[in-house]
């Protein structure tokens, strides 16, 4: 809390709480709720100065290659590595997507527009608007349903838990914990989802409920809530493997005893459809290695990737979960 005297700056108030003035170039300071941009912003009595934590040293190494799908008509896709957050959080800003992303092509983060993200343990294909054009067209995809998303999600369920197709369409509000998210929770909003279950693994997890086998499924959210495929497909009784919010297991044992702890949750963005400048642009992010491997480690047919990413998922006029 800014007391008189403190001094007349943000920057005077970060070298005397014995903050590095780097503080405010990582984006870790905020007034209030807003996060400060400017070393000479000026400050108030009564204003409250919070500095979020710096990163620790072993992950401030340089920021991580994103690969860019495709940068034209006003569009650039790239694809998300898992542990990365999509826009800065409060360990800063200098290590989010938008701005590896906006260095990357030459642009300044504030042009790049978030049309969809992902949370930080997913990856997958994210697309940014460059301009006011760009963004009220995929605006209006969305809402014509022109704007077409692929994820696919793996999860441990009993068998037969999640056969066929259906369609999840619980409202989803917000949950006790402000991060998290519930079905029917208060404000609850309308959510919808496709999904196909495309394969089974042959093994079983031996602490994960009663002949819990590993299922592949294809998910296409149609509205954009957060965490809603999470928290739907964990309302199902299906939540994904590595997701320790909602309940999926982050710890699997085989019955050979080989244990598997993924690091990340088993949700991937596979392909996005949007339209570009003159017509519709496709974006395609490879399988992790990590979702391979613990496919393939729980009995998985290494061909289930490509039909999940080309196979259909009902149709909304067909209600079946």
């Amino acid at each position: 809390m800014v007391r008189p005297g403190d001094g007349r700056t943000v920057a005077d108030i970060v070298r005397r709480a014995g903050e590095s003035p780097a503080a405010i170039e990582d984006g870790r300071v905020f007034i209030g709720k807003k996060r400060v941009t400017r070393a000479d912003q000026l400050v108030a009595a009564g204003d409250a100065v919070r500095i979020g934590p710096g990163r620790p040293p072993e992950s401030s190494h340089v920021a991580p290659n994103v690969e860019i799908l495709f940068h034209e008509g006003g569009l650039v896709a790239c694809v998300k590595p898992a542990g990365l957050p999509t826009v800065p959080d409060h360990a800063g800003s200098a290590h989010s997507l938008v701005a590896i992303v906006a260095r990357s092509i030459g642009a300044k983060t504030e042009y790049l527009r978030v049309t969809s993200r992902l949370d930080r343990d997913v990856s997958g294909v994210v697309v940014f608007a460059l301009d006011p054009a760009a963004e009220e067209r995929l605006r209006t995809a969305r809402a014509e349903g022109r704007y077409q998303r692929r994820y696919i999600a793996l999860a441990l369920t009993p068998a037969g838990t999640l056969a066929g197709e259906g369609i999840w369409d619980a409202p989803i509000g917000r949950a006790p914990d402000p991060r998290l998210r519930a079905v029917r929770g208060p404000d609850a909003k309308d959510a919808t989802t496709r999904w196909r279950t495309i394969a089974t693994g042959e093994s079983s997890a031996t602490n994960v409920g009663p002949q819990a086998i590993a299922v592949m499924l294809a998910v296409d959210p149609v509205t954009g809530r957060t965490h809603q495929i999470r928290v739907h497909a964990s309302n199902a009784g299906a939540p994904l493997i590595g997701d320790r919010d909602y309940g999926g297991p982050t710890r699997i044992v085989l019955p050979n005893g080989r244990i598997l702890a993924p690091s990340r949750i088993a949700l991937h963005a596979a392909r996005v459809i949007v339209p570009g400048a003159r017509g519709l642009v496709e974006a395609r992010a490879p399988i992790p290695a990590e979702l391979m491997e613990t496919w393939s480690a729980l009995g998985g047919d290494a061909g289930a990737w490509e039909r999940a990413i080309a196979s259909e998922t009902p149709p909304l006029d067909s209600r079946h979960a």
